[in-house]
């Protein structure tokens, strides 16, 4: 089915804030600088986007659209071979240089704009966290009322928080912290 002239445009204009942010930052992103780019007029953006946040964050929920399988974390049945696979694909996505500006912008337009925190905690964050959970939920490793909630963020906030400050991000750090989790999660003082 061809496409139609509204979605032809909608992907030109998130194609154009996703390279501009990654060009010329957030701070000079602007409405003007993506319809230019886009080839479109400035109206139609306003028509479908409050703010260039906006704008940005339907770029990168049409970046996820397009990669190819399920959101659903993997279940070998190996919960620490499980957690290790999917931090290190973190790792190498928070290391890649065309996503780490536009990343990093976006986690600024969140911090700064009310309405698209809201937006991305109904439309991206609440549905990963409740696919992150399920997986939890499934580890027969992990001991009878551990806090799944406290679990996730013990697990990814460390990648995060590193990610924001500069440091290092490395397949070796990610697999370091799945084990001292999971360790810390079964009660164990080595984490192995």
């Amino acid at each position: 089915m061809p496409r139609t002239r509204s979605d032809t445009s909608r992907r030109a204009i998130l194609d154009a804030a996703f390279a501009l942010v990654g060009e010329v930052g957030y701070a000079k992103l602007t409405m003007e600088g993506i319809a230019a780019r886009a080839g479109v007029g400035k109206q139609t953006i306003y028509r479908w986007w409050p703010s260039k946040g906006a704008v940005l964050f339907d770029a990168f929920l049409a970046l996820s659209e397009n990669a190819e399988g399920s959101p659903a974390l993997p279940d070998t049945g190996d919960l620490a071979a499980d957690l290790k696979l999917v931090l290190r694909a973190t790792v190498e996505e928070l290391n890649d240089p065309r996503y780490d500006l536009p990343m990093r912008a976006l986690t600024a337009a969140i911090l700064n704009d009310p309405t698209l925190a809201a937006e991305y905690e109904q439309r991206l964050e609440a549905p990963m966290r409740a696919i992150k959970l399920a997986r939890l939920a499934n580890a027969a490793e992990l001991p009878p009322g551990t806090d799944l909630e406290l679990a996730l963020e013990l697990l990814w906030s460390p990648l995060q928080s590193r990610w924001l400050a500069g440091g290092e991000l490395t397949p070796a750090f990610a697999d370091a912290v799945v084990d001292t989790v999971l360790a810390g999660l079964r009660g164990s003082r080595d984490p192995a």
